[in-house]
């Protein structure tokens, strides 16, 4: 498998796919121009591998997207007449899509809300969970500035939880500079924002001067051009742009894919998933073939493109699932 890198992807899919904290609902990538619904086999190669052609349609967290991206690029390959599109409309987006049945699979940076699998429930949609990788949502600030870069989680409150004041580094430690706090942080409908929203602000409001979007590339960007910045997104993104931002340690600990790996690096770690419709796993040859490739070549990718692979055992644990359905 070819050892791709974020910078380069993200150049070659730049004019069809904006990589935000769950972003762009327009976006997607697809394996070639034309291709008919469901699937079929057609020739073998070679090797022997069957020659499927067919569609599979996807949608979902920017965060899980670079691990899809790089899938697709991989297994068009390997199955050159399979179109496989992955959208980009957010994890709450993607959830609406395969929820109305216009997906087979929805990637997701948080698990599944309860209303979510309710709704899916009574649409008639059985689905079934795999994980990819492990996450470590990452703080980011200024490299100007030399003194938050040790946080506690108590201080990402008091930091990130609206309380009608405005809000200056001072108040959070005296000894810190009068200024004000300027915020970056993903929309509403990212799952990275829902899961800061778990893990920090308890369901409380985020901070109101906070600038949000739906496009990591603005959150940098802000972070990057000013010294009072502070901001959050996924570890990928960060490992991206190291050379203008700085990761700030969260009660001691500072991300990395051996403290993501381990939990160590808590309360800001987490799974990334694809959610699977049942029905077109059965019915369609062209998904279950993709979503086989995936799970036996999402380790690699993972890295290749700055997450955390899953121990062996746990996609192995998916492969059996996935089995079990076909």
């Amino acid at each position: 498998m070819k050892k791709w890198k974020y910078l380069t992807m993200t150049a070659a899919l730049g004019a069809s796919l904006m990589l935000g904290a769950c972003g762009s609902d327009e976006a997607e990538t697809d394996t070639q121009d034309d291709a008919s619904t469901g699937s079929e086999t057609s020739d073998t190669t070679e090797s022997g591998t069957a020659q499927l052609t067919g569609t599979v349609v996807g949608d979902g967290s920017s965060t899980v997207a670079p691990i899809t991206e790089g899938l697709v690029e991989e297994y068009a390959g390997v199955q050159p007449d399979v179109k496989v599109s992955a959208g980009v409309s957010g994890t709450g987006g993607g959830f609406e899509k395969f929820i109305a049945g216009e997906t087979d699979f929805s990637n997701a940076s948080r698990p599944i809300k309860e209303e979510e699998a309710a709704e899916l429930e009574k649409a008639g949609i059985d689905y079934t969970e795999f994980l990819l990788a492990y996450d470590g949502l990452t703080v980011v600030i200024n490299p100007e500035n030399d003194w938050a870069t040790e946080l506690t989680v108590d201080q990402l409150k008091q930091l990130w939880i609206e309380d009608g004041t405005t809000k200056k580094w001072s108040d959070i430690d005296p000894s810190w500079p009068a200024e004000e706090v300027v915020f970056y942080s993903p929309g509403t409908d990212s799952g990275t924002y829902d899961y800061f929203d778990e893990v920090i602000l308890d369901g409380s409001d985020l901070v109101k001067a906070a600038t949000l979007s739906e496009d990591d590339n603005v959150l940098v960007q802000g972070v990057a051009g000013d010294k009072n910045a502070i901001g959050f997104f996924g570890y990928a993104y960060y490992l991206e742009n190291q050379d203008k931002l700085v990761s700030a340690s969260i009660d001691g600990v500072s991300p990395t894919n051996e403290t993501i790996e381990s939990g160590e690096y808590s309360p800001l770690s987490r799974p990334l998933f694809v959610y699977a419709k049942n029905s077109a796993l059965q019915e369609n040859e062209a998904f279950y073939d993709f979503m086989k490739f995936s799970l036996e070549n999402a380790a690699e990718m993972a890295e290749a493109v700055g997450y955390v692979k899953l121990p062996d055992e746990k996609y192995e644990e998916g492969l059996s699932a996935l089995e079990g359905l076909k």
